[in-house]
């Protein structure tokens, strides 16, 4: 009895400077997480909106990508940086745990859903471009984000009345799903639902890259200059064709005598074609919003497999090492957006340093940037 006594009085201590320095470690890269986050989603957020060459639909969603990684950042982890600190407790009341769990959800879930559509548009970039400039202009993606947050908001909304419940976990340090084995769940449906999106969003990106493989081979478009033998393009040895191309922007010499008074084409969105300059700058967009895919994806399958094991398996033990590292991966995800921009966004680099010559100790001018 003596032995294991005086075992228990010196473990005690060890176990405890365990847990502090574990704490101290949670904190700092939690703090370090969201310091990073705060400034490179502030610094792209506000060289989005300053630069007006940026104006444009691909963008806007990262503008918004970057607006929601803000407040999530500002608004959820200082509510887990508070538990850490209490001794993994919740030091609030239960309905501001509710808020602060529907509004970590409701981040989640608009990621999903924003990258979603995102893919979708960037295959329509490629495969559909004539429609796609056409028809995505600022109104087209300001509603494209409104059914985003709507959608958002139906996926996290219905736990606050007990429908999927909002409880601390005290093994995450933060406020979430309780997750529950399978004959005792409500939350089976919203993780099915995250594994959907997140496995449909890679799925068009596949099909995206099969039809650029399927037409690597294809011969740029040959264009037949507008030239006519009497410039009247009826008769013989003259074709129809020259007149529409000339229409289209791409003919050259004089106007026409039977053209006068009709407008030459020349503005980039009445193309008709996707020429190589475009198509390398919407493949460029692509690699980077599928690079923001796939951290999304790898940062939050170790968190999303621990919620399928819970409600799989049955008093599943989840290493608490494992779980630890698995939720503060998806607290790295709202960090991770402004970094892939710029380091796989020519363009961003380029008007980051426009725009901000004195923070970074440059003095580029002021030049129209011109993708090559």
């Amino acid at each position: 009895m003596a032995n294991t006594s005086e075992l228990g009085e010196s473990s005690s201590p060890s176990f405890h400077n365990y847990a502090s320095a574990a704490s101290a470690v949670k904190l700092a890269s939690l703090g370090l997480i969201m310091g990073i986050s705060l400034l490179g989603n502030a610094s792209l957020s506000l060289l989005l909106l300053k630069d007006s060459s940026l104006h444009k639909a691909h963008y806007f969603f990262l503008l918004d990508l970057c607006l929601a990684d803000v407040v999530r950042s500002a608004v959820c982890f200082p509510f887990v940086m508070a538990s850490i600190s209490g001794g993994s407790a919740w030091p609030y009341s239960a309905l501001c745990c509710k808020l602060v769990a529907f509004m970590s959800v409701l981040f989640c879930f608009h990621v999903a859903f924003l990258l979603f559509c995102v893919s979708v548009t960037r295959y329509m970039a490629i495969a559909h471009h004539r429609f796609y400039y056409k028809r995505m202009n600022v109104c087209t993606c300001a509603a494209v984000i409104c059914m985003v947050w709507t959608l958002s908001v139906a996926m996290a909304f219905p736990p606050v009345f007990d429908v999927g419940t909002y409880k601390f976990i005290r093994e995450e340090e933060q406020c979430t799903f309780e997750h529950r084995y399978l004959k005792a769940n409500d939350t089976l449906g919203f993780m099915l639902m995250l594994a959907v999106i997140v496995g449909t969003t890679h799925v068009v990106y596949v099909k995206m890259l099969c039809f650029v493989y399927d037409h690597r081979k294809m011969k740029p478009a040959q264009l037949v200059p507008a030239i006519s033998q009497n410039w009247t393009f009826h008769g013989p040895g003259a074709t129809g064709q020259a007149a529409a191309n000339w229409i289209a922007g791409f003919g050259r010499g004089p106007t026409p005598p039977t053209l006068v008074g009709i407008r030459q084409a020349s503005h980039p969105g009445n193309r008709r074609l996707l020429v190589l300059d475009e198509f390398k700058m919407e493949k460029r967009i692509g690699k980077m919003y599928y690079i923001i895919s796939l951290t999304f994806l790898i940062l939050w399958a170790p968190y999303i497999s621990s919620c399928y094991l819970r409600i799989f398996v049955r008093g599943a033990p989840v290493p608490q090492l494992y779980l630890s590292a698995a939720v503060w991966m998806s607290f790295a995800q709202a960090g991770a957006n402004p970094i892939i921009s710029f380091l796989f966004n020519k363009e961003l680099r380029v008007r980051l340093r426009a725009c901000f010559p004195s923070c970074l100790g440059t003095q580029t001018p002021m030049e129209p940037y011109c993708v090559t």
